[in-house]
């Protein structure tokens, strides 16, 4: 496997982050609403229906308020793609046509290269190998493209949605792939050959036209490939990618990455169930479009499409054993509070036919003359199933009435029990009883597991609704190394805040042997941990008070700028975590509700912090003495017993001479 051997120049790193408008970046994943000076939308990280995920361009970060993930535009697309941070300063690059200046990088470095990264490389290499297959191989053409144009698919759609073909030799693509210098493990591991008991490399996807699954963000993450031939019965019409480390079939949506702007655009999403429904529905005009992949509905790939919009439009052909089958996954809609609609296609059309014969403009047509409330769409079928038959009748009854249940909206349910009761002929209070004891048990339910597990990650709220746990100002990013839930560690937290925040500037003067000079806080901080032969308890503290005083004269040096754009992605998310929120009330003045800045007081800000530091280390030693006075071997010890009652007098005098230092508190970092 042929590896790049560079890393990225500071100077290219800030040209990114410049460039990197939060707003524009995660507006490529999340639907984004305006919200007083901020942007508010569903949080991309994790399952919620009422949005959490806070958007600052003022601050250039983001931040969910619920499971706490965020920081700025580089960590967003880490977290999001699942990228290291060179690969998302590339990725940010690309999007803003920045040229990349790169250094040579270690041997170690060279060897701590993402296997993700080499899967993605691999998959790269396939998806242009089988392109150039089928546009270039004599088969290609002759079998593979004359497939797709036989489809109805024109030139330029074939190209969009980088279709291919691998010919009838079962170990074409893995000779030339190791040909080329990728190793046999990623040809393995990506699923595009697998090895025969023999020893032999196998391709997965020989003799077949090929679809490319792409992630939200372009990339190829998976193969789908169709067979042409049907002499041989035992060979499976559609073969895919297997699961691996960076294919999860359950979190994907073939076409997403096409469709999103679009979904966005009509505030609506079309759900189809093959590739080729996907292909002609884009080449017809309607675009915002995807696929399951022939599979029921995940929860992932229902996250997926809720994050560009509430409404999803289910398209169904006339096969009604193929609908019920499916509409049971469908419930899981209605549970995650989106609007469903649905489509019956006429008898014998599925997507990719009925496109082929329509324009947009006739398809959207079609659509909103015959789309239905899956609900209602629900009770018709299974009611012409029921017939006259009672007992088939109160199935269906009880089948209705779990789905209303799931739907999260009270106002929503009390329409579809009312729409319900007429169509079903049963009395409404009947309806809403079992509607109400379903409910009830599912809390109940969530009750018992929320209890059996140590990490509830919801408490109940006044309106019924989950809202996040409490996290105090200090258990949003905490590095685990053993001494953190001491209060001399949150003391030295906050001291990095401020030195992250404000680190180069100046905060006093000081005699010098050139006179008067500028003191920053920086320097502050570092003289007066010196002074009593401390340091920070932390390792990636004390990295970042290092870095701070080796940079502090460089021109031009912003702490927050530095640290924000670490090569370290843990110092740089504890830097933007602990940039956000520059202001806190005063525990002392908050019956005043007077708000103060810190830039403003940083004068009085950094010593203060320096002396609760302190106070707190001693507060923490004089806690082990008194603990070690009610020790038995020390008691009993009458020297020992003396030393530790002096050290004891000592730490509790300097703690007494603290406390008056300390005096009224005053605005602290957040």
């Amino acid at each position: 496997m042929r590896k790049t051997g560079n890393m990225i120049d500071q100077a290219t790193i800030d040209r990114i982050l410049d460039a990197a408008q939060i707003v524009d970046v995660v507006s490529d994943f999340v639907t984004l609403r305006k919200r007083g000076v901020n942007y508010v939308g569903l949080c991309p990280f994790h399952n919620e229906k009422t949005p959490s995920f806070s958007v600052s361009p003022a601050k250039g970060l983001c931040k969910c308020f619920s499971c706490g993930k965020g920081g700025n535009a580089v960590h967003f697309i880490m977290e999001h793609e699942q990228l290291t941070y060179y690969e998302a300063l590339k990725f940010l690059a690309k999007k803003y046509h920045i040229e990349v200046k790169e250094r040579e990088l270690s041997q170690e470095e060279k060897q701590a290269q993402n296997v993700r990264e080499s899967m993605f490389v691999v998959n790269n290499f396939a998806r242009d190998y089988f392109c150039n297959i089928l546009r270039n191989h004599a088969d290609g053409r002759s079998i593979g493209l004359a497939y797709f144009r036989q489809r109805g698919f024109r030139d330029d759609t074939i190209q969009k949605f980088q279709l291919g073909f691998s010919i009838n030799e079962r170990d074409a693509f893995s000779k030339e792939a190791q040909k080329k210098g990728f190793k046999k493990e990623f040809l393995l591991k990506t699923g595009l050959a697998y090895e025969t008991e023999e020893g032999k490399m196998r391709d997965r996807f020989w003799g077949r036209v090929i679809f490319p699954v792409h992630t939200l963000s372009g990339k190829v993450v998976a193969f789908g490939g169709r067979i042409l031939g049907t002499d041989n019965k035992k060979l499976a019409k559609y073969v895919n990618s297997p699961e691996s480390e960076i294919y999860h079939k359950s979190s994907e949506l073939y076409g997403i990455y096409f469709a999103k702007q679009a979904i966005v655009k009509q505030d609506r999403c079309f759900l189809v169930e093959g590739y080729t429904d996907v292909i002609s529905m884009h080449q017809s005009g309607i675009e915002n479009v995807v696929s399951s992949s022939g599979t029921s509905l995940t929860p992932g790939q229902i996250r997926l499409i809720h994050r560009f919009t509430n409404n999803i439009t289910v398209l169904y052909d006339g096969d009604k054993a193929g609908i019920k089958a499916s509409i049971r996954g469908i419930d899981m809609l209605l549970e995650e509070g989106m609007h469903i609609k649905v489509v019956l296609l006429p008898d014998g059309e599925d997507p990719d036919s009925f496109a082929r014969k329509h324009n947009a403009t006739d398809f959207q047509n079609y659509i909103t003359a015959h789309e239905v409330d899956f609900i209602r769409f629900k009770t018709d079928l299974l009611l012409d199933e029921a017939g006259k038959d009672p007992l088939k009748r109160a199935e269906l009854i009880n089948d209705i009435v779990r789905s209303i249940s799931v739907i999260p909206e009270a106002i929503v349910r009390s329409v579809y029990i009312k729409e319900c009761s007429q169509l079903l002929h049963v009395e409404e209070k009947l309806l809403v009883a079992e509607i109400a004891k379903l409910i009830a048990n599912q809390k109940e339910k969530g009750y018992q597991a929320s209890q059996s597990s140590p990490q509830t990650l919801t408490t109940p709220a006044e309106n019924g609704q989950p809202t996040p746990p409490h996290r105090d100002e200090y258990q949003s990013y905490i590095p685990q190394e053993g001494k953190e839930k001491h209060e001399f560690y949150q003391a030295e937290r906050l001291i990095i805040q401020a030195l992250i925040r404000h680190g180069e500037k100046v905060i006093c003067k000081v005699e010098g042997e050139e006179g008067e000079r500028d003191f920053t806080v920086i320097e502050y901080i570092d003289n007066d941990l010196k002074e009593d032969d401390l340091s920070f308890h932390h390792k990636q503290h004390r990295q970042i008070l290092k870095e701070a005083l080796e940079h502090l004269k460089d021109e031009g040096f912003v702490a927050h700028r530095y640290f924000l754009a670490h090569p370290d992605p843990e110092i740089s998310r504890l830097s933007a975590d602990l940039i956000d929120n520059r202001y806190q009330l005063s525990k002392y003045h908050s019956k005043t509700q007077t708000l103060v800045s810190e830039a403003e007081r940083l004068v009085e800000l950094v010593p203060m912090l320096m002396v609760n530091f302190k106070s707190a280390i001693v507060t923490e030693e004089v806690r082990h003495l008194r603990q070690a006075l009610q020790d038995p071997a020390v008691v009993n010890d009458e020297e020992k017993c003396n030393n530790v009652m002096k050290r004891y007098m000592e730490m509790r005098e300097i703690q007494n001479t603290m406390a008056r230092r300390l005096g009224d508190r005053v605005v602290l970092p957040s």
